[in-house]
Formats: structure tokens, C-alpha cells, sequence
């Protein structure tokens, strides 16, 4: 069964009567469920149990009409109301039992998936992550996890025991009276079409309703965040926001509305068939009482059992479309575990061990993934995103730089002249798409993802800071350290006594939703990180382009400390941070300009001067920069 056709089933169940379900997807479900196989025997048991002692009671009450109430046996009265009452706490047991199984395979199911999907995601490379809804993506982890769990504990035990109970249930009754049982199926085909169709429009408002929530929860995702919630403010939409937030919710109330009036026809539909059902039996059994063909403790329990086979008989001639609908929620959480991971360790790869930071660009091309790469179609929303014809533009052309270990190097150039490209091929955000960058001689590609990303820090332009105490965000980068190693790095970030003038210190929360720090104090701190992360090589891109003098003299202070013994990598336009660098490289179109030290490059007069003339003229500071050690 493939993807098309899960996602008709979805919009249209009645298309699963014509569908198969796919070997290898069954199989696969399988595989997930195998660690539960004990336990998903339990349950079937269980079943099974549950659906034999149901047929206690009729049988008992047949057997005090018939036999015990005329013979005046008050002893054997009261031990069949025995059984009758010990059969009810047995399949209490039972019943508990049967919940325990399966909230266990249910709850460790959801576990499993849950703990898959979020490893897998979060090692996808960074297009996923850009072409990805956040609320789409949050929705896959937890609706369609849930729906998964669903499909074997609900759907699957559902049928399991719509099957025993209708087979036990038929057995009895042909035991008992064999056609009083086949005029009561016949009775069925009446009142199946209804309730057939009542299934299916159900199916299809609860799929509705599912996918309103889902638009619901993307754009609350977006719009409470910090950054949605400025922009909504700063546009000035909020009648907008609410109308359209309004539309979804509407749709979410109608559904409801529409569902339970559906399911309040389809239970009083089930009820009528059971109502006449009873009335049959009693006039067809009660005909054969009177001719003496069966007795009336039989009649008695076949009314009783009667209404015990309908309900299974009409939800089972939906089975396949709930089956179906139910392994498209396997479907979604599969197609996101099968997402290609180009960025990866490769086979053998290898661990890097003590870096010294000499980082070498050779012949580099490249550019960025196409739109059928790293993402997948079902997380995007609006029109999908086509390739260009001849594919994706190359940003780097051949690209070669040399960074020797322990120098600084600033990378310059107009805006999209591929800065900022060149150092995510650093930590192998991206991968080349020809040449190769090196780390101290090894290919990045060759090395291990752990021990390539530990060799390198990165502070941006905007640090992001997550919603925890400052001391959680500066652990992250090393969980293990001290106290005062801690203290140390803040100290040498110059950002210490910041802390300790927060209301809490260390334990001050921080991030989206927490205290709110200045751009310089943000900066300080993600340098107090990548300090105590101790990288052989720096990326700074542009870590101090938004800061005003104040906290960009601050945040050049702590980056004085930072950079020692350590490669730098400087993307920046402020020139106390270019002119100071070891070498200079000039990026001009995803291609090198020019390459040389600051006065080189002025006395050469080309693109560099040109830039650094402007900067002059706009009045830009050139007070002594973090790199000037170098020079």
C-alpha cells in the first residue's frame, strides 16, 4: 500500500474496500510490536476469557428457569447465584488484566516511537529543519505516535474481540436454538447500510478534525513564540490572527457538533436493531416455547445473548477501513524514520583526538540541497517548494583557503558572497558538494560527528538561549564541569558579575520565556559557553554586527580572552575585527577575491579597499580588535 493511497484512505475511507494493506508495512508494524509479544498474548487471552465468562450468566439464568426454580432446590439456587456472582469478579480480573497488557504495549509503544522519531530528527541536517513545520513536526511526535499506539491496542484488540465475542456468542446460540439464531442475522443486512455509512462519515469528520487541530496547533506554535508574538504586534494583525485562528476553531466546533450528532444516530440505530432483535427472538422463541421445541429458560438466554451480536457484527463490517485508517498513522511516523540523513557518521569513521585547529578548504564547490532533499513533503505547508530547472544554484566555487592552526582569519565580503556558507562547512552543518574541507589533515566527512562538533564552537549573531536557568545553558555545552571551572569561564567571558546581579544567580531562568537579557549579556554568555566547551576552532558570524558601542566594546573584551590559542574563523563587518585578523579573505560571489593581510590588501586596491573605504566614510570604529595579538 503505498503513501497515495494511505492519504485517500484518510480523506475518503470508503477507498479502503478496493485497497490492500502492504506486506512489508505489516511486517514492519510487527517488528514493533515484537518486544510486546507476551504480553499482546495476555491480551488476547484476555479476550477470549472476558468473552466466555459473558456467557455465563445466560446460560446460569437458563438453568434456574428450567431446571432449578421448578424442582424448588433453594441450595442449588443460591450456588448458581454463586457462579453468577464469581463469574462477574473473574472477569473483573480479567478485565483489569486486560487493561494492564494493554496500556503497557500501548504506553511502550508510543515510548518507543516517540524516542525514535525525536533521535532521528534531531540528527537530520539543517534543510529538514528549514522546510519543516515546527507545529506539523510536533504534531507527527504526538498525534500520529498516539494514533500508531491506537492501531494495536484500539483497532487491532478491537477486532480481536469483536471476533471472539461473535463467534462464542453464535455458538451458544445455535447450541441453543439454531434457527431463532439464523433469523436473527438475517435481521442484520436491515440495518448494516445505515450504520455502514454512519461509520464511514464518522471516520471522515474525526480525519477533519484532526487535521483542524493540527492547523490550530502550527499557528499557536508560531504566533506565542517571542519572535511571533513581536511580529503579529509589530504588523499590528491581531484581528486578523484571532479571524483566522477563529475560522479553524469554528471548523474544529462544527466537526464536533457533526460527529456527535453522527454518533448519537449510530448508537440509537444500534439500539433499534437491538430492540427489535429481543422482540424477534422473544415472538419466534416464544412460538417454540409454546409448541415445546425449546423451553423458556432457553428463550430467556438467547434474548440475552442476542444483543451481544449485533454491535460486533456491524463494527466489524467496517474493520477494513478501521484497520486501513489506522495503519496511515504508522505510515506518517514511518515516512518520517525513512527521511534520508546525508549528514551522518560515515562507515568507519573516525575520532578526532586533541585538535589543533588547522582548518583547510580545498577546491570546494557547493550548493545548497535541492527541495526534494532532507524534507519531507507531508511537513510542509502551502505550495511545495519546486526545483529550478538545472537544479539548485552553486553558491562556492571552487573555494580554497588555508587557516592555520592558532591564527585568525576574517572572512569579508558583500552580502550572499558566501560568508557565512563557508563556516557551516566547518562543523559539517552541509556537506561539499566537491573538494573536501580538512580538520587538522582529516577529510570532516572521515571524522566522527561527536568529536568533529566538540573541536568546534560557534557563537552567532543571535545566541539562542534555551527556556532554563543560566546555569543549565552554560552546562549544555559541558555537563561535567565544576563550580568553578563555571565561574571561570564566565569570568573570563566578563560576564560574571552580570550573573551574580540576576535575581537568582546561576539559577536565574533565562531564554524565550524567561529573564531577558541584552544582545551584549546574550553574547557574553554564549562565549562563557564555547568557553567551557574549550573548541581548537572559533566561528564567529557576525557576533557583535547588532551590538551597540557599550556591549560590542564588552562582548571584544571577553573575545580577546576567547581566541587565545585558538583558530579563528571571523565573519564580521566591524573593522576593529577585520583589521586585526591574521588574513584577510575576500569572498566575492561564492568565489576568493583576494586573500592577504589588511594593509596588503589596501595597498592592492580591489574589492577589499573599496569595502574598507566605505565603512571608513560611513564612521565605523576602529579601535584595537580581538585578533590585533596576531598582527
Amino acid at each position: 500500500m503505498s503513501w497515495s493511497t494511505l492519504r485517500t484512505i484518510r480523506q475518503d475511507p470508503s477507498a479502503a474496500e478496493g485497497a490492500s494493506l502492504d506486506r512489508a508495512l505489516v511486517r514492519r508494524v510487527g517488528s514493533w510490536a515484537a518486544p510486546y509479544r507476551g504480553q499482546l498474548a495476555g491480551f488476547l487471552v484476555a479476550i477470549v476469557a472476558g468473552s466466555l465468562l459473558a456467557l455465563v450468566p445466560p446460560l446460569v439464568f437458563r438453568s434456574i428457569i428450567d431446571d432449578t426454580l421448578p424442582s424448588g432446590d433453594a441450595g442449588r439456587l443460591a450456588l448458581q447465584a454463586g457462579l453468577v456472582v464469581l463469574a462477574a469478579v473473574v472477569a473483573m480480573v480479567v478485565s483489569l488484566l486486560e487493561r494492564m497488557w494493554s496500556a503497557r504495549i500501548g504506553e511502550g509503544l508510543i515510548f518507543d516511537l516517540r524516542v525514535a522519531l525525536f533521535d532521528h530528527v534531531q540528527r537530520m541536517p539543517m534543510q529538514f529543519f528549514t522546510r519543516s513545520q515546527t507545529g506539523a513536526l510536533v504534531s507527527r511526535l504526538n498525534n500520529d505516535v498516539i494514533g500508531a499506539q491506537r492501531a494495536v491496542t484500539g483497532t487491532l484488540g478491537t477486532v480481536a474481540s469483536n471476533v471472539v465475542t461473535l463467534v462464542t456468542t453464535l455458538v451458544a446460540m445455535i447450541a441453543l436454538d439454531w434457527r431463532v439464531t439464523v433469523v436473527s442475522v438475517l435481521l442484520l443486512p436491515l440495518f448494516l447500510a445505515p450504520a455502514k455509512r454512519v461509520g464511514r462519515r464518522l471516520q471522515r469528520l474525526t480525519l477533519r478534525g484532526m487535521e483542524l487541530n493540527a492547523e490550530m496547533n502550527a499557528q499557536m506554535t508560531e504566533r506565542f513564540g517571542v519572535a511571533g508574538a513581536m511580529l503579529v504586534k509589530l504588523f499590528g494583525r491581531h484581528d486578523e490572527e484571532t479571524g483566522t485562528f477563529s475560522e479553524r476553531a469554528a471548523g474544529v466546533r462544527d466537526v464536533g457538533v457533526r460527529s456527535a450528532v453522527y454518533t448519537r444516530v449510530f448508537m440509537a440505530s444500534m439500539a433499534l436493531v437491538g430492540a427489535i432483535g429481543v422482540a424477534a427472538v422473544y415472538y419466534l422463541g416464544g412460538r417454540s416455547v409454546i409448541s415445546g421445541a425449546i423451553t423458556a429458560g432457553s428463550l430467556v438466554a438467547l434474548a440475552t445473548l442476542v444483543t451481544r451480536i449485533y454491535e460486533p457484527l456491524t463494527s466489524l463490517t467496517n474493520a477494513r477501513v478501521d484497520v486501513m485508517s489506522a495503519f496511515v498513522s504508522f505510515e506518517r511516523v514511518f515516512e518520517v524514520l525513512d527521511a534520508p540523513n546525508p549528514i551522518r557518521d560515515s562507515n568507519g569513521a573516525t575520532v578526532l583526538r586533541d585538535p589543533v585547529g588547522h582548518v583547510h578548504f580545498e577546491d570546494v564547490t557547493f550548493a545548497y540541497p535541492g527541495a526534494a532533499e532532507g524534507a519531507v513533503a507531508s511537513l510542509e505547508t502551502g505550495p511545495l517548494e519546486r526545483e529550478l530547472p538545472g537544479g539548485p544554484p552553486t553558491v562556492l566555487h571552487e573555494v580554497s583557503i588555508d587557516i592555520p592552526a592558532g591564527s585568525t582569519v576574517a572572512l569579508v565580503g558583500p552580502s550572499g558572497a558566501g560568508k557565512s556558507t563557508v563556516a557551516s562547512l566547518i562543523p559539517r552543518l552541509y556537506d561539499v558538494g566537491s573538494g573536501r574541507v580538512t580538520l587538522d589533515g582529516h577529510d570532516v566527512r572521515d571524522l566522527t560527528l561527536a568529536s568533529l562538533r566538540s573541536a568546534v564552537g560557534v557563537v552567532a549573531q543571535d545566541p539562542h538561549l534555551f527556556h532554563a536557568t543560566v546555569r543549565d545553558n552554560l552546562l549544555y555545552a559541558a555537563p561535567g564541569s565544576s563550580e568553578q571551572r563555571l565561574r571561570e569561564a564566565c569570568e573570563a567571558a566578563r560576564v560574571l558579575e552580570v550573573i551574580e546581579g540576576l535575581p537568582d544567580g546561576f539559577d536565574t531562568m533565562v531564554g524565550e520565556r524567561g529573564y531577558r537579557l541584552s544582545g551584549g549579556e546574550k553574547q557574553r554568555l554564549a562565549i562563557a559557553r564555547m568557553l567551557l566547551k574549550d573548541p581548537a576552532v572559533v566561528v564567529l558570524d557576525e557576533a557583535t554586527s547588532s551590538l551597540d558601542a557599550e556591549n560590542e566594546q564588552a562582548v571584544q573584551q571577553a573575545l580577546r580572552t576567547a581566541l587565545v590559542g585558538r583558530t579563528a574563523v571571523v565573519i564580521a563587518h566591524r573593522l576593529s575585527t577585520i583589521t586585526g585578523a591574521d588574513r584577510i579573505v575576500v569572498l566575492e560571489a561564492g568565489r576568493v577575491a583576494e586573500v592577504g593581510t589588511h594593509s596588503e590588501l589596501l595597498d592592492a586596491g580591489g574589492l577589499y579597499a573599496e569595502l574598507y573605504n566605505t565603512l571608513v566614510r560611513s564612521g565605523e570604529n576602529t579601535e584595537e580588535p580581538p585578533g590585533a595579538r596576531h598582527s
